[in-house]
């Protein structure tokens, strides 16, 4: 039942012709020297070294940056709350006001 079934091999249709072996002959490879090794290219870009200073230039650099960018998040999600609460409220003052209505 869990077997796999193999499939057969169908059978060629038409006229085969077997092509004939030809023999291969051996052939020994005698090691080769090994090259002179190749001169390390030198880079034309300039190297950056960062120095203390400068590490720590890059380090406030960073820490500023996420801080706006958190800053400028909190302040838009801050907004959105403001936005969703007001709009909650202007429909509860409606509904109230609607409800009134139909009660007189």
């Amino acid at each position: 039942m869990l077997r796999p079934k193999i499939p057969t091999n169908p059978t060629p249709t038409g006229v085969t012709i077997p092509l004939p072996v030809e023999p291969t002959a051996v052939v020994q490879h005698t090691p080769a020297t090994a090259p002179a090794p190749a001169p390390v290219p030198v880079s034309s870009r300039p190297v950056v070294q960062l120095t203390p200073g400068a590490l720590v230039a890059l380090v406030g650099g960073g820490t500023a940056v996420v801080l706006v960018v958190g800053t400028v998040l909190v302040s838009l999600l801050l907004a959105v709350a403001v936005t969703a609460a007001s709009v909650a409220v202007c429909a509860v003052v409606l509904r109230s006001m609607l409800n009134g209505q139909h009660k007189r």
